[in-house]
């Protein structure tokens, strides 16, 4: 048996040597990988990143790609895996190996408003959330800049709303504003208006170690003005990983997760019964990993890896051997 490298006697979170991996790859099919912190760091590739895909790839294994970030359409993903060298396929089924948060919640938002009349949706989000959503026949308003105006809460509060709205979505948005929470509130002051949440990423990492605030912390001001508990889409949310088994077709006992946070990607792993990896180039940390062994809270040690490796570059060596 593997000894245990990060605490305790818990046999699991060990290193990926080649040796391992040889193994675990000989009885795995698919491989789920987040992306930022993962393939990338903001516009820049993971050194070896690309150079272990395409060699998983040349070996049969079939790739997804599961992101919690909401600011690009699964095309605008696909793009930039070919962009920063990752390569995948073309033609029609070019994105379907992308489950971003903006896809799944239209999906989500599909099912649940199904039936609706000229179903309509709040978004605190990008663009590419909202493209998303009326892909599925969810118009949106709210994208975009909206400052305060008039002279104080009287005036924010007659500030005119778009009749029939049924769901509030909160993605990442960079243009959230006071005026946006608002506006949220009052939407949701109707009994039978969701609040949809794409993710609860509480970070996003940069380039050099740099990061900004997550999705997380936006959903957090709506539930808490609105007193109202978002539905959650992204990682750890099972979800997310219904959307890819319902439409990838997968079996969890033979696919890996590999991921950068413990308490999304990892979570989400073992929650849906996969096997999982920690690359250590983005948010967890081994000292995290330690923490959560030691921990007397089940659902903290429960956001243990089975395998971490420095970056997935260090599976080359088992696909080239």
């Amino acid at each position: 048996m593997a000894q245990p490298e990060a605490g305790g006697d818990d046999p699991r979170c060990v290193r990926l040597s080649a040796e391992r991996a040889q193994a675990l790859l000989a009885d795995v099919d698919t491989l789920l990988f987040d992306c930022d912190g993962v393939l990338w760091r903001g516009e820049t590739a993971v050194p070896g990143a690309p150079e272990a895909l395409t060699a998983l790839r040349a070996c049969g294994k079939r790739l997804g790609f599961i992101t919690n970030n909401s600011s690009k359409t699964r095309e605008a993903y696909t793009e930039k895996l070919r962009r920063l060298g990752f390569g995948g396929p073309a033609g029609p089924g070019a994105n379907l190996e992308v489950f971003g948060t903006a896809y799944c919640t239209a999906l989500y938002l599909r099912q649940r408003l199904t039936g609706a009349p000229a179903p309509k949706a709040y978004v605190l989000g990008s663009a590419a959330l909202a493209a998303e959503l009326e892909a599925v026949g969810v118009a949106c308003v709210g994208v975009g800049p909206d400052p305060l105006e008039g002279d104080g809460p009287g005036a924010w509060l007659d500030a005119p709303l778009e009749p029939d709205v049924r769901a509030v979505v909160v993605g990442f948005d960079p243009h959230f504003s006071y005026m946006k929470l608002t506006k949220a509130v009052r939407y949701l002051q109707q009994p039978s208006c969701l609040l949809v949440g794409t993710n609860m990423d509480n970070r996003l990492p940069l380039e050099n170690g740099r990061f900004i605030a997550g999705t997380g912390c936006l959903v957090r001001a709506v539930e808490m003005a609105a007193q109202r508990q978002a539905d959650i889409i992204g990682k750890p949310s099972r979800f997310i990983f219904d959307c890819v088994s319902q439409e990838y077709g997968i079996n969890p006992e033979r696919t890996v997760m590999v991921g950068d946070r413990l308490d999304t990607d990892i979570l989400l792993g073992v929650s849906c019964g996969l096997k999982t990896i920690l690359t250590l180039t983005g948010v967890s940390t081994l000292e995290d990993v330690k923490s959560n062994q030691e921990s007397d809270c089940m659902s903290k040690r429960k956001m243990v890896p089975d395998f971490y490796v420095d970056s997935i570059a260090d599976l080359l060596p088992a696909l080239q051997g």
